[in-house]
């Protein structure tokens, strides 16, 4: 079984913790605007007392079209987080698509993430948990909470001990996501906490032609209703102008309104901590 709460850097991700929020932009544009996204999410992350996990790509490997924008790289990606890191003190995060990105990924991160897409890849899996890193793995669209006991299983067999869950939606038919939230319970029980990724399952894959779609006016109400099931994390995407960003934009928060977002979603969670574990 993996720890319980689960440790990323100086952070405990837990019931009865403060919220875990993994929140940046879906992809790294420039280093000034990805170290100026970050600063704003760190003043808001003590404001609130929440522990933020700064988020953003260095490669986004599964875009819908050839000539979609992908990201820096892995080497010039890893340098712009690092500078987060120092700049900001926020511990970061990124995805990795490949097991020979683990180990550099993993020197710089405190937390790795396993794309949807790739959840059941074994080898990925197990190069991720000998990095020695915390490990999130968003629950892939096609599996079954109750099957997400072998990734926890895979990571736990490889020495990974920090382990945390995501509910990012399941396929609904062509081009379109719902979310079922007896996941967000049916996963706690595996022993690891559970995170509700909360833009991702608004999108509409391939719903603009060459891109993929999404709904950021559902982004709110689905957060509010898995902050009332108990998760122990919320992830988000953010950007100052989401409708020009080159990756997700249209389930994306903007920036000027994460605060707030954060905030009636934390009196949720508070009210239901004092419930009891669901």
């Amino acid at each position: 079984m993996p720890n319980y709460p689960a440790i990323i850097g100086n952070y405990r991700c837990g019931s009865h913790e403060p919220l875990l929020l993994i929140a940046g932009p879906c992809v790294i544009e420039t280093e000034a605007l990805t170290l100026s996204i970050a600063q704003q999410l760190a003043e808001m992350a003590r404001e609130l007392d929440v522990q933020l996990v700064f988020k953003a790509s260095f490669d986004k490997a599964n875009r819908t079209s050839v000539d979609a924008y992908r990201g820096p790289g892995l080497d010039r990606g890893l340098q712009i987080l690092q500078r987060v890191q120092q700049e900001t003190g926020l511990p970061v995060t990124t995805d990795i698509h490949e097991p020979n990105q683990a180990a550099p990924a993993g020197e710089v991160c405190a937390l790795l993430q396993i794309p949807a897409f790739l959840a059941r890849q074994t080898d990925l899996l197990t190069a991720a948990a000998k990095t020695g890193c915390a490990v999130n793995v968003k629950k892939a669209q096609f599996m079954a909470p109750w099957d997400m006991r072998h990734v926890v299983g895979k990571l736990t067999a490889a020495g990974c001990q920090n382990v945390l869950l995501t509910e990012r939606g399941s396929f609904f038919g062509y081009g379109r996501l719902v979310n079922d939230m007896r996941s967000i319970p049916e996963m706690r029980q595996l022993g690891a906490p559970v995170v509700f990724d909360a833009t991702h399952s608004v999108q509409e894959p391939g719903g603009l032609g060459s891109a993929t779609g999404g709904n950021r006016s559902l982004v709110e109400p689905l957060a509010r209703a898995a902050a009332a099931l108990g998760i122990e994390g919320l992830f988000l995407e953010t950007h100052p102008d989401p409708d020009h960003a080159p990756s997700d934009g249209a389930n994306m928060i903007p920036l000027d309104k994460v605060s707030d977002f954060v905030a009636r979603i934390l009196e949720i969670r508070n009210t239901v901590e004092r419930f009891g574990d669901v």
